[in-house]
């Protein structure tokens, strides 16, 4: 399938050097806004100066939106006018109406495909705890802790479009913290419903949030924390998941910057009587990050095969935006300084 880029930035970058590993794929056009940016595109690729000219103009059947955030909803629905199937990267939309907008486009479509680059679901360390949840030989998960933090934003100590509520929409909550969020939901099988929050922008002091501190509960009882945080000075990912008969630990992250530490997956197995505090724990160590090109398989497999996108599709999506703004109006303080407002 001929394939374009919109945006052109690190993550289409790094789409680009998946996409080329699949014989599936062909990358014909690329859209770049930035007059530097563009002249890091191969030669014998279109290039456009914007999206929007990609989406009217390139001969190309499916399109990966790389955009700042503002655009990522308008670049979807055009795609799905243009009757291109897509692939966008998250955070889908600013809100959760944004969003709302593409799934109405996508109904009016429903031969085109539609899945959003929630890569973390495709780690291995996530894909064997997934598996292990979902075998129900530990029972069933009692709670969950989440923390995901930075020393910054990219570019989050000067002026950038991160830093921008309007072109935003959210801060580190919405950037990266989008990913534990979808994490819990994935491997629970959870909806939250019940939620409690901090959202904090004390300290790079601009509109958008650099700590979220939340805790939520699902109507099966499943009770989950997450720290979200921009002010981490050691870059962190973490998350534990109590079971009923033992505990499951994602530590690191294997990443680009690969500042996140080993990825490991540590499975506690409990027996209280017996272990008294010091179960036995087994750790696995992953040392390649395939996340990135396995779920760009997972996408073309249901381009060739026309299968249904169960990972990471728009009701995901919009599942987990509507818990994003729920966590920023769980605060009294935020809620009324950008909801209650408006």
């Amino acid at each position: 399938m001929r394939v374009g880029i919109a945006g052109y930035g690190v993550v289409g970058k790094t789409r680009h050097k998946s996409l080329e590993l699949n014989t599936s794929y062909k990358v014909t056009a690329i859209s770049e806004s930035s007059v530097e940016a563009r002249k890091s595109i191969p030669k014998g690729i279109d290039i456009f100066n914007d999206y929007k000219s990609l989406i009217a103009d390139a001969k190309i059947d499916v399109v990966f939106i790389s955009l700042p955030n503002q655009f990522a909803a308008e670049a979807s629905s055009l795609s799905l006018q243009k009757g291109l199937h897509v692939f966008c990267e998250k955070p889908p939309a600013r809100t959760h109406a944004e969003l709302l907008a593409v799934k109405e486009q996508s109904l009016k479509s429903p031969n085109l495909k539609l899945m959003y680059g929630f890569n973390h679901r495709f780690h291995l360390s996530v894909e064997e705890a997934k598996s292990i949840i979902d075998s129900n030989s530990f029972g069933r998960i009692i709670n969950m802790k989440g923390v995901y933090g930075k020393s910054q934003m990219i570019s989050f100590n000067q002026t950038d479009w991160r830093t921008s509520r309007e072109a935003a929409g959210g801060g580190i909550l919405l950037d990266q913290g989008i990913h534990m969020l979808d994490l819990i939901r994935y491997l629970s099988g959870e909806s939250f419903t019940q939620v409690f929050s901090f959202i904090d922008n004390a300290f790079w002091n601009f509109d958008v949030e650099d700590n979220a501190y939340v805790l939520m509960k699902s109507p099966k009882g499943v009770v989950a924390q997450l720290h979200s945080s921009a002010t981490q000075w050691r870059h962190v990912f973490n998350l534990e998941i109590t079971l009923e008969k033992g505990s499951l630990i994602l530590g690191g992250l294997l990443t680009g910057s690969k500042s996140y530490g080993d990825e490991v997956l540590t499975v506690i197995t409990s027996d209280p009587l017996i272990d008294k505090g010091t179960p036995r724990e087994l750790t696995s160590k992953y040392n390649e990050d395939v996340s990135w090109d396995n779920e760009i398989k997972y996408f073309s497999n249901s381009l060739e095969n026309n299968t249904s996108i169960e990972r990471g599709n728009i009701d995901d999506a919009l599942e987990t935006m509507l818990l994003i703004e729920t966590i920023y109006q769980a605060d009294p303080v935020w809620n009324k300084k950008y909801y209650k407002s408006k």
